[in-house]
């Protein structure tokens, strides 16, 4: 099946934030209605939290049964638990503690306080991850997996020219150095994120449109990380105007670049 990729222009971060989180409700009421459950990959970052704090004022919330989503990340930063720099601490915040989870669905990376290294939090990462797949696979069925991307164009804690931006045989990586704070951090791998049935990046702001610019140029997965994602089904790019500001005119041809009204 080959993938479809699309950017869809929004106003400003509010209307942006409302549109995913729109889609993503009416997106996830489907996937249940298909398959019985949906699994989501959730990342961290101000357009993260955003988004679910969208999600969570919806009128449509309550229109998804909680109770059968599944929740991962996408990465975490090497501190302890319930911090304020946490993923899912700023998940939890903005959307996990308002609905009626199964909290045996929600699989937060380990913290710094859970009595075991870095490298062994990786690999306990990764032994879920099989526990939760179906039979014989390495991992779970992902429908969504929302990233960020930073101005770098790093997505998750995949770096620019960093050895975790190469790897491919483990799922999960530990981090260290990371170029910006904290410099330890979990993350899963490229090949686990092109996993997903759906990518969803989500870029907002004048800093994210060189970034933009060059994925979409297919520049050098090792320079620009976000250029190696690939959604098994469809990649799409959430941006707002200032993000899409200065994508070179030949990459805003039909075919490639939408407007929100096309979504």
């Amino acid at each position: 099946m080959t993938t479809e990729r699309r950017v869809l222009v929004h106003p400003d971060k509010a209307s942006l934030a409302a549109t995913i989180a729109a889609r993503f409700l009416i997106k996830v009421v489907d996937i249940i209605d298909q398959r019985g459950e949906a699994t989501v990959v959730l990342t961290g970052g101000t357009m993260g939290y955003a988004t679910l704090a969208a999600i969570n004022s919806s009128a449509a919330r309550d229109s998804v049964d909680w109770t059968k989503v599944n929740f991962w990340w996408g990465d975490e930063r090497w501190v302890p638990a319930g911090h304020e720099d946490r993923n899912d601490t700023q998940a939890r915040e903005a959307l996990l503690d308002h609905i009626g989870l199964d909290p045996a669905r929600v699989h937060p990376f380990p913290a710094s306080d859970a009595g075991i290294d870095l490298d062994e939090a990786a690999a306990a990462y990764a032994a879920e991850l099989v526990e939760y797949a179906e039979d014989g696979a390495e991992l779970p069925n992902f429908d969504i997996t929302f990233l960020g991307v930073g101005p770098d164009g790093h997505v998750a804690s995949l770096f620019p020219e960093r050895g975790g931006i190469r790897e491919a045989a483990k799922t999960v990586i530990s981090v260290r150095n990371a170029p910006k704070p904290p410099p330890e951090r979990l993350s899963l791998t490229l090949p686990v994120i092109n996993s997903s049935a759906r990518v969803w990046l989500v870029l907002a702001g004048a800093d994210k449109a060189s970034a933009l610019g060059l994925t979409l140029a297919d520049a050098s997965v090792f320079e620009v990380p976000a250029a190696g994602v690939q959604g098994r089904r469809r990649t799409l790019f959430f941006v707002d105007q200032d993000a899409a500001a200065e994508v070179p005119e030949n990459l805003t041809t039909p075919g490639l670049f939408w407007t929100g009204d096309d979504a």
